[in-house]
């Protein structure tokens, strides 16, 4: 089809607001145009909902992931494509009051629906071929935080510790820092001002120095570190006058109450709140994942949204520059969480990512209703509208506001009164698409959405939808389980003295701060601890890297280091002396004199056995996965390549032929000048031509009695002007055929260039190619063994 573009999204057709209609010519969107932003703004009944869902389904075709965030209920409309277009296929998600209304059975409606739809895609030249493509290029999926009627969402990891690239910019870190201290104590119902709240701050000083030195927390640690934060002062102000230990107490409780109350569970269930796996499935296939967020309160709303906005951010900073759209961002009814005045907990990372996203590849897109409710000042970022019917003036002119900052740096001037007249016309499903790469706006009618727009989804609808996906994510990588605790050396549950233990065995302690029920003497239990080094090496793929390994095994004689497992805490941190008053588990098999010599050799043996790293290789393209890297991360970055090399490909392609274009299109004015001066001469000729003919015979007629000398002259001068007026006749259809002959070099050059389109259309994805897997192993010499040790753990 003529809209099944490389690197376009189908947006509609033109629409001639002076005639009331609908042209045929396609309104072609560039998907690198979204990495700077756009924002959608209609009245209810605009289209505005079926516009923006059209553009994610474009994007999916074109491999492109999103994540949504639905505050409605009706982005999960995604999910109801159905390419056979059966009544039956309708038939579960028709809005039965609808049909009441209407008169119609629920049969009958469903099959009235299913006809809609096929006229419908029709006219815009769809069909279900098209929606099984939109089906088979990405996975849907609705996600529900503290719900479990669609895909629940973790929480746990939104306290976790930023990655070094947020860490190390003192900004960046600071925003994240005041935004989830804000979302957190918004959820308690605590007025958290930054500047005013002491509640405020002391969170903000917890996290701060957790993540500073990247160390993670959750809210049970949370909590006891508000009992205890480990530091003695809160700026020049000692802590107890700050804020004395029986407020925190009480600050400390309201938080356990939350985590304690049975509603809360369900934020704590399912797959973990990461960027990444909303955006990728393990296989690496595009995903567009629904926030769902309609049951969810207004508090409840404002704290999900930031948290997923800072993990946005932290998954935007991890990825390398580009100028090709890689992911977007979707919010719909985005009113409330970005205002003109006030500043919510999810406007600072929202803001810094329509600042950052466009070189990143991360393309925003905001949705509302209500324009008089969002900062426009901060929209000034987003280089694409897509403006609807309006309700009122002042919405009007808040739109026209955001178009006048939009285009400050734009190269050409703005309209403001052509761009008041155009929005006092628009009607249903009529939009103004004014994009800053574009040298004018473009009125259009949106086309036919794929899906099937039945309005917002129910629970029990949601439900339905993603009950084959339950148990496919319970088992999931991202999915979040119980981690088992290493296991522990036995011991009396009341413990012992430390024991004595010969003094070449290394020993450490993980410290007892943030511990739960800190303030009793620890019991420490002892596990073995080993840190090793394992190098790789490949000449064929060039890979040369080296693999830190902690492991914290069981005590035993020998050491079984197939069973240890993750140490659970940060290896840095560990201190040389117990805690006061401590506590100690037997040890039991520790106390050989050649304890650690055993470990350390068991270690080396177990790792040059059985430690691996696996590689991943594209047969197209012959690149490897970096070590570490996932195959949903290898896929993607394949992908991004690709979709780079093409649009490469597009930008070589419009220059190849552009001087070409330029010269034909150049010949064709000359051509069509010469028509037009032909066309002229002849007008000129022909009129004199007549003159002199009919002053002639006129004279002949009435000028004389007889016809004389003179009359015969004139009369054969004017039959020699005829003849010429003949001959540049001639010379018309010759200047009218040359025309004809560029015409068709035109169209035999755009026939050129679109079979080297097609072409490229052909080229094969390396995103859903099998890959291959590479297994590495290590030499002996490549197994460098750190550090053994016995190490105390409090319980």
């Amino acid at each position: 089809m003529d809209f099944e573009k490389l690197g376009v999204f189908y947006l509609g057709k033109r629409y001639d607001l002076g005639a009331r209609r609908r042209t045929e010519d396609l309104v072609l969107y560039d998907s690198r145009d979204l990495v700077t932003h756009a924002v959608c703004v209609g009245m209810t009944g605009s289209g505005k909902t079926g516009l923006c869902l059209a553009l994610i389904e474009e994007a999916a075709i074109d491999g492109v992931p999103a994540i949504l965030i639905d505050p409605k209920g009706d982005l999960g409309n995604l999910l109801l494509t159905f390419p056979g277009l059966a009544p039956a296929d309708f038939r579960p998600w028709i809005n039965e009051e609808d049909a009441a209304r209407k008169g119609l059975s629920p049969d009958e409606y469903a099959k009235q629906q299913a006809e809609t739809w096929k006229k419908g895609l029709s006219e815009w030249g769809e069909d279900g071929d098209r929606i099984r493509r939109l089906r088979d290029a990405a996975d849907f999926a609705i996600y529900t935080p503290g719900s479990t009627a669609g895909l629940p969402v973790s929480i746990l990891r939104s306290f976790a510790a930023p990655p070094e690239a947020v860490r190390g910019d003192e900004e960046l870190l600071a925003e994240r820092v005041a935004s989830t201290a804000t979302s957190l104590l918004t959820l308690l119902g605590i007025d958290a001002d930054p500047l005013q709240s002491r509640e405020h701050i002391l969170v903000a000083t917890i996290l701060a120095g957790a993540w500073s030195k990247g160390e993670d927390l959750d809210l049970a640690a949370l909590i006891a570190r508000i009992q205890t934060p480990g530091v003695a002062r809160i700026g020049v102000v000692d802590l107890e006058s700050f804020f004395p230990a029986k407020d925190r107490f009480t600050l400390a409780m309201r938080l356990n109450n939350l985590l304690a109350a049975p509603g809360f569970a369900a934020w704590l269930q399912g797959e973990a709140l990461e960027a990444g796996a909303l955006l990728r499935t393990p296989g690496g296939k595009p995903r567009v994942s629904i926030l769902s967020i309609a049951h969810l309160s207004d508090a409840e709303r404002m704290f999900f949204v930031t948290l997923l906005l800072n993990q946005v951010l932290s998954w935007m900073r991890a990825q390398s520059g580009t100028t090709s759209l890689r992911a977007i961002l979707y919010m719909d009814e985005i009113a409330g969480y970005f205002p003109p005045v006030a500043a919510p907990p999810a406007k600072a990372p929202l803001l810094t990512l329509l600042k950052q996203g466009r070189a990143f590849g991360l393309g925003v897109v905001l949705a509302t209703q209500n324009p008089v409710d969002l900062d426009y000042k901060g929209l000034s970022n987003c280089g694409t509208w897509l403006l609807g019917r309006l309700q009122t003036e002042r919405d009007k002119a808040r739109v026209i506001e955001g178009l006048e900052g939009a285009a400050a740096g734009a190269s050409k001037p703005f309209d403001r009164r052509a761009m008041e007249q155009t929005l006092a016309g628009l009607g249903n499903r009529v939009f103004l698409l004014n994009d800053v790469h574009e040298d004018a706006p473009v009125t259009f009618e949106s086309r036919w959405a794929m899906s099937y727009l039945r309005g917002p989804l129910t629970r029990p609808q949601i439900k339905a939808l993603m009950h084959p996906r339950r148990s496919e994510s319970a088992g999931e990588p991202g999915a979040v389980a119980a981690k088992k605790p290493a296991a522990s050396s036995p011991g009396p549950s009341d413990g012992g003295p430390r024991p004595v233990l010969p003094p070449g065995l290394p020993q450490a302690f993980v410290p007892v701060r943030g511990r739960v029920g800190a303030g009793a003497p620890p019991l420490y239990r002892a596990s073995v601890l080993g840190q090793a080094e394992v190098h790789f090496s490949d000449a064929k793929t060039g890979i040369a890297t080296t693999v830190k390994i902690d492991r914290l095994a069981p005590v035993a004689d020998p050491v079984d280091w197939a069973a240890a497992g993750d140490p659970g805490f940060a290896v840095e941190d560990l201190e040389n002396e117990p805690e006061t008053g401590a506590r100690f588990a037997d040890p039991g098999a520790a106390a050989g004199p050649k304890s650690a010599d055993g470990w350390r050799k068991d270690l080396a043996t177990w790792l040059y056995r059985e430690q691996t790293l696996a590689i991943f290789r594209s047969p197209s393209t012959r690149e490897a996965s970096r070590p570490g890297e996932t195959e949903a991360d290898f896929r993607a970055r394949l992908q991004q390549g690709s979709r780079e090399a093409r649009d490469a490909a597009l930008d070589g392609l419009r220059q190849k032929y552009a001087a070409r274009q330029a010269a034909l299109q150049e010949r064709l004015r000359r051509a069509e000048q010469a028509v037009a001066r032909e066309k002229q001469d002849v007008t000129a000729a022909g009129i004199q031509t007549a003159i002199s003919v009919g002053a002639t015979v006129l004279g002949a007629l009435f000028g004389r009695k007889a016809i004389s000398a003179t009359t015969i002259d004139k009369a054969t001068t004017a039959a020699r002007s005829a003849g010429r007026t003949a001959k540049q006749a001639g010379d018309v259809g010759r200047a009218n055929e040359t025309v004809e002959a560029v015409q068709q070099q035109i169209r035999d050059l755009d026939a050129e260039l679109e079979g080297e389109l097609s072409a490229a259309r052909t080229a094969s994805d390396p995103a859903g190619e099998k890959l291959e897997t590479l297994t590495l192993r290590p030499k002996k010499s490549d197994v460098t063994i750190r550090r053994i040790a016995l190490v105390w753990k409090p319980d």
